[in-house]
């Protein structure tokens, strides 16, 4: 194949998510509801505090669908996009092929992924099971739901708006803690998971996930539309809600899970599937990850980010002597040292792989007893810092046209003048840039992450 054709080539899959005893059609793949996704009860009655509906199972069995494709199907070698087919079993087919249903579905698909997807539904057999748990009655009224993770952001937001709104914030669960629930006082606040899970171990499966987004966000409108919520709270602070939409890798599609623009067509979609008036809200996007980090360690609870994890690589990649630690160098770990440094706070020696980022070299930046570096490591660390610089170059006049451009989508999906958009989204990766410096100077002239900075310049 030669490189004008590898650019070109589009990999192509047809899936037929099938019911359990029933086959897929000659030529297409079968995604098993019985065997191929794995729904748990107790997740599928954590939604049970308000009315159970078919089309609740239907759209968790469409995210899941969607997952493995994306999942199940490479990239190509050069280029990003994918065409992949789904054929989907559905209690009210007439429903999800509606124009106001099927094409906002296939926009927020292919605006998060990159990719061709052709959705086309089918009717059920037979009756997908209900939750066995009699619902639930919320003690308030909702106001919000906000998708809770590991993360420092999610925990942060969490107890911001948690100490305003108490039990009329719900949270939901997408990070690997399914069960663990957080309390206020002696009782749990209200609280849900994802209730389903689609292992697809293929040992040559696709990385990149994007997806998730998708997954997240339909879990948490469906949350919402059962408690009777109208805002979905994304707690992402700036640099990572904007960052991955602003500044992408090599030949990869934007990443924008995060980003006002993917959360303006899931909400089309949701509303269009649900009937319901559900916004997406970003409470930290104008602010900066420290900045977040530093009100939520005002509060009393605010110690607990130091619980959080915020490091890329998987476990099995992260451990020392059997203790599971963080990286250390990552974009996503890099960006976590920024922000502790700029909230004044400090973390725990043995936090991180790569100890100390002050050291000549990385190697001798890590941490004894760690015997998994490989290029793999040694790359995400170079990608971690540039990452962290290209942001702050975003802060010096030439990015100017770049921010004026983005400003201009912002304005469209947060109803906001371009003008404030500007100005916020300017003065946000100015910040950025005084934090990065700031930590920058605080390792000293030694360190090799100021070595690789001053190479690019």
């Amino acid at each position: 194949m030669t490189s004008a054709a590898a650019a070109l080539y589009v990999p192509e899959i047809a899936i037929d998510v099938v019911e359990p005893g029933r086959r897929a059609r000659k030529g297409c793949m079968a995604f098993d509801l019985g065997r191929d996704v794995e729904f748990s009860t107790a997740g599928l009655e954590s939604y049970a505090f308000a009315r159970w509906e078919p089309v609740i199972y239907d759209a968790m069995v469409v995210a899941a669908a969607i997952e493995y494709g994306d999942r199940i199907l490479r990239r190509p070698p050069q280029g990003w996009a994918r065409h992949i087919a789904l054929r989907i079993p559905v209690h009210d087919p007439g429903r999800w092929r509606s124009r106001s249903v099927a094409g906002r579905l296939q926009d927020a698909a292919e605006f998060l992924t990159g990719d061709y997807w052709t959705l086309d539904f089918t009717e059920r057999r037979s009756a997908a099971p209900a939750p066995e748990q009699s619902p639930l009655s919320l003690p308030v009224k909702t106001r919000a739901v906000l998708p809770y993770s590991d993360g420092m952001d999610s925990r942060a937001v969490a107890g911001l708006l948690g100490r305003e709104l108490g039990n009329r914030l719900v949270r939901v669960r997408v990070g690997a803690k399914s069960w663990d629930q957080p309390r206020n006082g002696a009782s749990r606040v209200p609280f849900a998971t994802v209730p389903y899970s689609v292992p697809c171990n293929m040992p040559n499966r696709e990385s990149s996930s994007r997806s998730r987004g998708f997954k997240f966000a339909l879990i948490s409108g469906i949350a919402a539309y059962l408690a009777n919520a109208e805002e979905i709270v994304i707690p992402e602070s700036g640099q990572g809600a904007i960052g991955p939409a602003l500044l992408n890798v090599g030949h990869a599609y934007p990443d924008y899970r995060n980003h006002p623009l993917f959360g303006r067509r899931m909400a089309a979609f949701i509303n269009a599937l649900l009937g319901t008036r559900i916004r997406f809200v970003y409470p930290r996007i104008w602010s900066t990850k420290g900045a977040t980090l530093r009100d939520f360690a005002a509060l009393d609870s605010g110690s607990d980010w130091q619980g959080t994890r915020s490091c890329w690589r998987s476990n099995r990649w992260s451990s020392v002597n059997g203790k599971l630690r963080q990286c250390g160098v990552c974009a996503a770990c890099m960006l976590r040292r920024v922000s502790v440094h700029a909230a004044g706070l400090s973390e725990s020696a043995d936090t991180y792989i790569a100890v100390d980022l002050g050291a000549d070299t990385l190697q001798d930046g890590i941490v004894q007893g760690f015997t998994r570096r490989t290029t793999a490591f040694d790359e995400y660390a170079i990608a971690g810092v540039l990452h962290l610089d290209h942001l702050a170059d975003m802060a010096e006049p030439d990015a100017a046209p770049l921010l004026r451009r983005h400003a201009v989508l912002l304005a469209q999906a947060m109803d906001l003048p371009q003008s404030e958009a500007e100005a916020q989204l300017t003065r946000l990766f100015q910040r950025h840039a005084e934090e990065w410096k700031s930590y920058l100077n605080a390792l000293g002239e030694r360190s090799f992450v100021k070595r690789w900075v001053r190479a690019r310049q």
